[in-house]
């Protein structure tokens, strides 16, 4: 079976035809919808605040023209995929807008934003899995959604720690019972990389300078992969860290982003 594995598209979609034509099955590592807006308002408040600025507020036109921009970017390359073949996808830190979140920013902005999530799960050929164990084909996929690792809150320390570290403890906590449940698979498809491997911060996209040189990734999938040793592990996440690196007998591959792509014939 040829598993085409597409790393964080962020809105990529011109993958030629001649690749996609060759899939029996496309894997998405997350990120699916474009971000530039969103990423040039974050990074731009880490700047500010380091210069003792005081931070841009969200309002309603920069939530409008964010949702616009991730949502037809995503529905526009799952249009695209799905014609060729089944195309499974997990939920990157790139929001997937949920009808929770429609109601929050009606009410607070006034205004009505995309419901994304359930657009893709009417889409047919289209299957967006939540923390859950897939048999496709003969291969046993197990796919993890993102999730902040408490190994990422040490790491970078961000300002508000204490209320980070908290999100992440539950976060962490339902990764690892969501691992336990996969006991043994062929693959893992997961957002991050396991911690120290593919997974450090370059300068290549002006970054913070003091996150360069550290690592992103996760320390729960690093444990799992050690200890269950799947044949495959297929990440994204760190753009710059892109490659195929060796756990014991577990092939892990950042598939990198925004084009990148694996074409693997797997039994």
């Amino acid at each position: 079976m040829k598993i085409l594995v597409i790393g964080d598209p962020h809105g990529y979609s011109k993958y030629k035809k001649s690749i996609l034509k060759q899939a029996d099955v496309i894997l998405i590592t997350g990120d699916l919808g474009k971000v530039d807006l969103a990423r040039k308002w974050f990074f731009d408040n880490l700047k500010r605040k380091a210069k003792g600025l005081e931070e841009l507020e969200k309002d309603a036109k920069y939530i409008k023209t964010v949702d616009t921009e991730v949502h037809n970017s995503t529905i526009e390359i799952l249009n695209k995929l799905r014609k060729f073949a089944p195309v499974y996808t997990i939920q990157g830190n790139v929001g997937i807008t949920t009808l929770k979140q429609v109601r929050r920013d009606k009410k607070e902005y006034g205004i009505k934003i995309n419901y994304t999530l359930g657009m893709i799960n009417n889409m047919k050929n289209i299957f967006l899995v939540k923390n859950r164990l897939r048999k496709i084909n003969n291969l046993r996929v197990g796919f993890l959604e993102y999730f902040v690792d408490t190994s990422w809150v040490n790491e970078f320390k961000p300002k508000d720690f204490k209320k980070e570290m908290k999100k992440a403890k539950n976060e962490t906590s339902k990764a690892k019972k969501v691992l336990k449940k996969f006991k043994k698979i062929d693959i893992l498809v997961c957002h991050q990389p396991p911690y120290g491997i593919l997974d450090k911060v370059s300068n290549k996209y002006d970054p913070p300078k003091k996150w360069i040189g550290k690592h992103a990734g996760s320390k729960v999938i690093l444990e799992y992969t050690k200890k269950k040793q799947p044949r495959y592990v297929f990440c994204g996440h760190i753009h710059e860290a892109k490659g195929k690196k060796k756990i014991g007998k577990t092939e892990v591959y950042n598939v990198g982003h925004s084009g990148d792509y694996i074409l693997l014939d797997i039994d």
